[in-house]
């Protein structure tokens, strides 16, 4: 069953966030959200006491939408660097806040713009395809964003005769490529946390529970694998799925099965245990966390809420050219 708040902070010595005690923190925070007239998004992978707080959970795309739909003044975004980036292309008169600015992504890491520039130039009239893991400057240079959950629909709407380069996300563009039938060409980056979730982790699991659906992120080092053990009819049809995040909670709170098998960082457990306490849900790899997203914590919280502290801001040009490729991004969902 889901835990209380304060169940959840053991690192917290005699239940205190920073200089204050646990309560008095939660309380703090709730009523400076209030005096600066702030938003709280969370990412599915951050800690289990970030996501209770917070406004909106969901995934980079879910929080996209609603940093776009609020009509608060601030923008606190539990998540990493980028994500806190592409808000604020989207919402150029709010303050982005970020609790931790040293939150950074290694697949995001694995690309930089003058890479994506020269990867251009060699293949002339290519279209370029930016997963939202990517920094600002990256996406400023691609003629298209997507994320995992609308990734496959905005491969499949670009016109068949044109050439697509797919950056930073090497797993989830060759799924793209299987499940598209594209001339696609794919960057090798990888997120260093899915990319350690490997075929051999889905056996070892799915052997314990055999009835079980299977949800794997379609970044995941194993994807490629189960879709070609799909194909030979090794895995059933019927329980095994390739969703973003937002579509694995999706998943469990539509589907008549009571245990599933969750291929993805393992933050995202606690929204689906919260959602639907009475199934089970097993991670693929147990130790599959983004220690980026663990840097945002509850004292960081209350520290950048008390001082308005951590602002993430975008070069005007750039930020005015990133835009063009996240609308083309927020528009497929």
């Amino acid at each position: 069953m889901p835990t209380s708040l304060a169940d959840q902070l053991p690192v917290y010595p005699a239940g205190n966030v920073g200089d204050a005690p646990l309560e008095h923190a939660l309380a703090e925070i709730q009523e400076l959200k209030r005096q600066r007239n702030a938003v709280i998004l969370a990412h599915n992978y951050q800690i289990p006491a970030i996501q209770d707080l917070a406004d909106f959970v969901g995934d980079s795309l879910g929080l996209s939408l609603q940093a776009q739909r609020t009509e608060a003044d601030e923008i606190v975004f539990c998540g990493v660097h980028f994500m806190a980036e592409t808000a604020a292309i989207l919402c150029p008169d709010k303050r982005v806040l970020i609790p931790d600015l040293d939150a950074g992504c290694s697949l995001a890491d694995s690309i930089t713009a003058e890479q994506l520039r020269a990867w251009k130039d060699e293949h002339p009239g290519a279209v370029a395809v930016v997963y939202v893991n990517c920094s600002a400057d990256v996406k400023a240079e691609a003629d298209y964003c997507c994320t995992s959950a609308n990734a496959l629909k905005l491969v499949q709407s670009i016109p068949s005769d044109k050439e697509i380069l797919f950056a930073p996300d090497m797993f989830l563009g060759d799924y793209l490529r299987t499940n598209t039938n594209r001339k696609l060409h794919v960057w090798m980056g990888e997120c260093h946390v899915h990319a350690g979730i490997r075929p051999r982790h889905v056996e070892e699991v799915w052997a314990d529970y055999p009835e079980a659906d299977l949800l794997i992120h379609p970044e995941c080092g194993c994807v490629s694998q189960v879709m070609w053990h799909l194909s030979q009819g090794d895995f059933p049809a019927d329980r095994t799925h390739v969703l973003s995040t937002a579509g694995m909670v999706a998943a469990a709170e539509n589907s008549d099965a009571n245990e599933f098998l969750v291929a993805t960082e393992t933050g995202i457990i606690h929204q689906m245990q919260q959602r639907q306490p009475n199934k089970t849900f097993v991670p693929i790899k147990a130790d599959a966390e983004c220690e980026f997203m663990k840097m945002i914590t509850l004292d960081k919280l209350l520290n950048t809420m008390r001082g308005g502290i951590h602002e993430v801001t975008v070069e005007p040009d750039i930020a005015r050219r990133a835009l063009r490729s996240i609308e083309r991004m927020v528009a497929v969902t």
